[in-house]
């Protein structure tokens, strides 16, 4: 796995992007604005990445992170990302997204809905419960005290086994939550969901990163409740 495809590259496709760079990955970035407009970011990622569109980037990604909209989930590319590992980061804000009924009955979860439009991807809900800012922060090599885990859910081991190699080598330990349908346990509005990773509970979105182990991440995580 040497390239990383990413359909949406704002606050946290743009970290990953940043920190597959620093640990040795070529990125491919895309958005639903054009690949001209990613020139000032692909100018400070350097000769490791480029910009193209949702599809090149679908086409060129051994690993494919989506991180737009949950409303847009309709348009991600299809046919491309057959058999490939897809880390889905998005959340459901009814605010932004509109109401979306099975949703809000939990009848199904957000990266479900994503699974459901990519038949035949291997979707990975992951990245959606960490502040960009406390995501470029809190990358740590293996071994060290205060690296900090980041939570997973999938139907597809090899894939999941995949994400984790990445988080592992851009520098991050994995818990893994289980299949697609235990991914509410760290959507918004649960005990993992932001908090854990920030500093001040009062402000955890614009405080410093606090590191999380993995055995804090588990206990978080048991604690959700629908």
């Amino acid at each position: 796995m040497t390239t990383i495809g990413l359909i949406g590259s704002g606050h946290i496709g743009g970290t990953v992007a940043r920190l597959a760079v620093a640990a040795g990955y070529d990125v491919v970035l895309s958005n639903s604005r054009g690949p001209e407009t990613l020139a000032d970011l692909v100018a400070e990622l350097g000769p490791r990445a480029r910009a193209g569109t949702p599809t090149e980037a679908a086409t060129a990604g051994d690993l494919v992170v989506v991180s737009i909209p949950l409303r847009a989930y309709r348009d991600v590319p299809v046919e491309p990302l057959a058999g490939k590992p897809v880390i889905d980061t998005n959340n459901y804000y009814p605010s932004r997204d509109g109401h979306i009924a099975e949703l809000d009955d939990d009848s199904t979860t957000s990266s479900e809905l994503l699974q459901r439009h990519l038949p035949d991807a291997h979707v990975v809900k992951g990245f959606n419960n960490i502040n960009f800012r406390h995501l470029a922060e809190l990358s740590r090599p293996p071994g060290d005290p205060g690296r900090s885990a980041l939570a997973i859910a999938g139907d597809d081991e090899q894939a999941k086994a995949l994400v984790t190699e990445f988080l592992d080598t851009i520098g991050y330990d994995t818990v893994d939550a289980g299949p697609l349908a235990e991914g509410w346990r760290f959507q918004p509005g649960t005990p993992a969901y932001g908090r854990p990773y920030g500093s001040s509970q009062d402000d955890f979105m614009q405080s410093p990163g606090a590191p999380v182990p993995d055995t804090q991440l588990r206990a978080v995580l048991r604690e959700a409740r629908r």
